[in-house]
C-alpha cells in the first residue's frame, strides 16, 4: 500500500507516475474524502476539548447559585449533546478513513523511476542475453510432441482426472521435473545463501492482502471453503513466505532474509483469455522454487540485482540460452516497483519466453504487512523492502531442456549437471 502521508503531499504526482502502469487514480475523490477525514478530526478534537471543559463547570455553576443537583444535571445534559456530536463526528471520520483505505489497496505501487515508459511487453527494454540458440539439422518438435514421444506427459489423462491445463507427467520425464527442483533448492541453499522453508499451500485473505493479491485479482484466485472461514490455494509461494514477516520487527543483524520454498502454485488464468492453451506454459496447478528477501531499504536495488543473479545461474548451470529484460510500466504488476523478466529460449515456439520475474516491491508489501526493521541509527522500527523472484518456474524449466535438449531421434539429452540426480542416465527415450 502506498503511504497515505506521501499521497497527501502531492496526489498529483501519484496520479503522474500511475499513469506509467496504466492506472487512473482519482485525486478529486482522495481529496475529498481526506478532507473529510480532517474535518471530523479536527471537530472531533474540539468537542473533546469542550467536553473537558463541561466537565469542569459543576463548580462554576454552583458559585453562580446552583444546587449541586442543578449543577450536575446542567453538565450532564451539555455533555450528552456533545457525546452525540462526538459519536457523530467519530463516525464520519472511520467511514472516510475506512474508505481512504479501500482506495489506497486497490492502488497499486509506484513503478521506481528507472522503470521504462511504455504500454505493454513489447516496449520492455532488453538488458542483456546469455548463451546462443542452438541450430538443429531438423525441424525443432515442442515439448507436447516431445513429451509424448517418450511417454512421459499424459495431458488427455490429466483432462480425465480433472480437466484443461493440467498435466500426468510419468517415468523419467517425472524423475527429471524432480531434478531440476532439487538443482534449483541446492544451488540456492548451498551457493546463494537462502534459507530453505516450507510453508502451507493455503492461506487466509490477511495473507493475500498483505502482499496484494487481493483485492485486485481475487478472480484469479482458487477459494476453499473451511467451516465458517475462507481459504485460498496460493498462486506463488511468494505469498506465504513473505508473510512470515507481517506482524514482525527484525533486528538489523538479521537482514537480509534470504528464504528459498518450494511448492505448486494454482491459478484460475481468469484473465489469459486462451492464450497458451497448448502444454505446460500456462497450467492451473504447476511448481516454482520461489526466492524472498526481506532487506534493508538502503540496500534494496543491490539485493534485487543479486536475486536476479541467483535465478539465471540455474539457466547458465542448465546451459539454457536466454534474455533479460527490464518491464516498462504497461507492463509492471501490480504490487512490483521494479521487475526484471528472464526470458528462455525455445526452440519449439521459436522465441524466448519468461521463465522468472524478479520484482522489487520497495515497501509497499510491507506496509500492508506490518514487516520492519529497527533502524540502530534510531532505535526504532521502519518497514522494509520485500523482494521476489522465481528460481525458478519447473514446469517450464521442464520445457525448455526438454526443447533444447532434443534429439533428432526423438530422444532427450539429459544436461549434465542434471546427471546424478538421474542415476547417470545419458537419455530420455
Amino acid at each position: 500500500m502506498l503511504d497515505i502521508r506521501k499521497v497527501r503531499e502531492n496526489p498529483e504526482l501519484i496520479a503522474t507516475k500511475l499513469k506509467t502502469k496504466r492506472f487512473e487514480f482519482d485525486v478529486e475523490a482522495f481529496a475529498k474524502w481526506d478532507a473529510i477525514r480532517r474535518d471530523a478530526d479536527v471537530f472531533s478534537q474540539s468537542l473533546q476539548a469542550e467536553k473537558n471543559a463541561a466537565s469542569k463547570q459543576i463548580g462554576v455553576l454552583k458559585q453562580q447559585g446552583m444546587s449541586i443537583d442543578e449543577a450536575k444535571a446542567k453538565v450532564a445534559e451539555t455533555l450528552a449533546k456533545i457525546d452525540a456530536q462526538l459519536k457523530d463526528a467519530e463516525a464520519k471520520a472511520k467511514e472516510a478513513s475506512d474508505v481512504l483505505t479501500t482506495m489506497l489497496m486497490a492502488t497499486p505501487n509506484i513503478p521506481d523511476d528507472s522503470v521504462p515508459a511504455g504500454a505493454s511487453e513489447d516496449d520492455n527494454v532488453e538488458v542483456r542475453r546469455w548463451g546462443t540458440p542452438k541450430a538443429f539439422a531438423f525441424e525443432a518438435k515442442d515439448h507436447v510432441d516431445l513429451g509424448a514421444g517418450v511417454n512421459g506427459i499424459d495431458f488427455e489423462t490429466a483432462t480425465k482426472i480433472t480437466g484443461s491445463r493440467f498435466a500426468v507427467m510419468q517415468g523419467q520425464v517425472a524423475r527429471l521435473h524432480r531434478a531440476l527442483i532439487q538443482l534449483m533448492l541446492n544451488t540456492h541453499t548451498e551457493e546463494h545463501g537462502y534459507e530453505e522453508v516450507y510453508v502451507p499451500y493455503m492461506v487466509n485473505a490477511d495473507s493475500l492482502r498483505g502482499t496484494g493479491q487481493l483485492p485486485k485479482f481475487e478472480e484469479d484466485l482458487f477459494k476453499v471453503p473451511f467451516g465458517d472461514q475462507q481459504y485460498y490455494l496460493i498462486p506463488t509461494a511468494e505469498v506465504p513466505v513473505t508473510n512470515i514477516a507481517r506482524d514482525r520487527i527484525f533486528e538489523a543483524k538479521e537482514i537480509p532474509v534470504r528464504y528459498a520454498c518450494h511448492t505448486p502454485c494454482f491459478r484460475s488464468e481468469a484473465g489469459s483469455y486462451g492464450r497458451d492453451t497448448r502444454g505446460m506454459i500456462r497450467q492451473h496447478q504447476f511448481e516454482k522454487v520461489e526466492l524472498v528477501m526481506l532487506v534493508n531499504p538502503q540496500e534494496s536495488m543491490a539485493q534485487l540485482e543479486a536475486l536476479t543473479g541467483h535465478a539465471e545461474k540455474i539457466l547458465q548451470k542448465l546451459e539454457l540460452p536466454y534474455r533479460v529484460v527490464k518491464l516498462c510500466g504497461g507492463d509492471l504488476g501490480f504490487s512490483a516497483s521494479l521487475t526484471y523478466d528472464i526470458e528462455v529460449w525455445l526452440p519449439g515456439q521459436q522465441k524466448y519466453r519468461e521463465i522468472s520475474s524478479c520484482s522489487s516491491f520497495h515497501d509497499y508489501q510491507a506496509r500492508r504487512m506490518q514487516a520492519r526493521w529497527r533502524n540502530p541509527e534510531t532505535g526504532k522500527p521502519e518497514l522494509l523492502h520485500t523482494l521476489n523472484g522465481s528460481g525458478l518456474a519447473v514446469g517450464r524449466t521442464l520445457v525448455a531442456v526438454l526443447e533444447n535438449y532434443q534429439e533428432a531421434d526423438g530422444r532427450i539429452r539429459i544436461p549434465e549437471v542434471l546427471k546424478p540426480y538421474m542415476n547417470g542416465a545419458e537419455y530420455i527415450g
